[in-house]
């Protein structure tokens, strides 16, 4: 039987063991923490990342955990519309998904074929011409016919075989945080479909989850803002973020009160600068591939993180489905690399331009933003074009 370790048992690195292990592959997934844990946040799911999860497992029940997603439209801090709301999205439009569902519904996708070792943070990488690759925390060595990065933007593995690629700071600090419903205030019907508001340097979205969420329901907000990451403690931060928001419209203000500061979710905006050379690594009869953010990390202005780290497991699921370890295996892991960089590459540079829209201040340069916004709204949360669709 074909063989494959998957390092990082994140979202992308359980919907790749998942989706290889319904192609007929003995899968190692390997995590560095004691037990896989969903972080307490929750994301946008796109039509590309949701046609990519289908496209992995059709069975996976993803219309049960995703709530659709409303156009709340776009504001300034003082309420003032600078892209007023379309009305309701399409049924195939994006949705919001709580973490610890999408997690569940990825653990329980799994299957058999799936061998979970957790505490296995990996050292180092094998690889070479003449042998199968392999991975190792300094104790245990694990071979494989393909190992697959997902180990995030501090990749060893990437480090290793990549070097050239580095994490940088991104220039923004970021804030998530999710309210349960039984906490929420009482909000009127023009704001209970979320949006987003766009300040001088500041960034707050909301998102309704819809009632099932997690079993709480509730609103995720996110809050963006230019400059480092902040180093006080977590109740220190929110009694910050209460204080930087007290003049913008409501409900701002009513979420934030209503947010603890264990809600809270703080975090450093990174990305990788430049990308890999390349995803793919041949080494004897199969190799290496990077995938999410071990690939292509970036700041979360689109929201496309998940939604590419999705693509990147229904690519190479559909490329190595019928690659025997050999000259097939190889063929599949050049052509994922062929395949995906141009696309995410494409999504990094969409992403640098929002970030110079959500990163503007001084008047000048906010009378430019908000007249250019409504040209640029497609792409505001996400929707990158082209389209996706995935491989046959």
């Amino acid at each position: 039987m074909r063989t494959a370790v998957v390092v990082g048992a994140g979202m992308a690195g359980l919907a790749t063991a998942g989706g290889l292990a319904r192609g007929g592959w003995q899968v190692v997934l390997l995590e560095r923490g004691e037990r896989i844990t969903a972080p307490p946040t929750a994301l946008v799911l796109w039509p590309n990342g949701r046609r990519a999860l289908e496209s992995i497992d059709p069975e996976g029940g993803w219309s049960a955990i995703a709530a659709p997603l409303p156009d709340g439209g776009v504001r300034r801090p003082d309420g003032q519309w600078l892209v007023a709301p379309r009305g309701a999205r399409a049924g195939s439009g994006p949705a919001a998904v709580h973490l610890e569902d999408l997690y569940d519904a990825l653990v329980a996708g799994l299957g058999d074929n799936v061998q979970v070792r957790t505490g296995f943070g990996v050292t180092t990488i094998r690889t070479g011409r003449r042998q199968r690759p392999a991975v190792s925390d300094g104790r245990t060595e694990i071979e494989a016919d393909l190992i697959v990065a997902a180990d995030g933007i501090d990749s060893t593995v990437r480090r290793a075989l990549a070097p050239e690629s580095a994490a940088v700071g991104s220039g923004f600090a970021a804030w998530q945080a999710v309210i349960p419903s039984y906490r929420l205030p009482e909000l009127p019907p023009e704001h209970a479909a979320g949006g987003e508001t766009l300040g001088a340097g500041y960034r707050f979205v909301s998102i309704p989850l819809g009632e099932r969420a997690a079993g709480r329901g509730g609103v995720y907000w996110v809050v963006t803002a230019a400059g480092a990451p902040r180093p006080e403690p977590p109740a220190t931060q929110l009694a910050l973020l209460r204080r930087w928001f007290a003049e913008w419209h409501a409900p701002v203000g009513e979420l934030l009160a209503a947010t603890h500061a264990d809600d809270l979710v703080p975090q450093e905006v990174r990305e990788l600068r430049p990308l890999p050379r390349s995803y793919g690594f041949p080494s004897g009869p199969g190799g290496v591939v990077l995938l999410g953010d071990a690939a292509h990390a970036m700041p979360h202005h689109l929201g496309q993180g998940a939604c590419l780290a999705f693509e990147d497991a229904a690519t190479l699921r559909s490329l190595v489905a019928g690659a025997a370890p050999g000259a097939g295996l190889t063929a599949a892991i050049e052509e994922y690399g062929r395949l995906r960089r141009p696309r995410t590459t494409s999504v990094v540079r969409q992403t640098r331009r929002m970030s110079a829209v959500v990163q503007a201040r001084g008047r000048l340069a906010l009378r430019a933003r908000d007249a250019a916004l409504s040209h640029m709204r497609p792409r505001l949360l996400g929707a990158p074009a082209p389209e996706w669709t995935p491989p046959e």
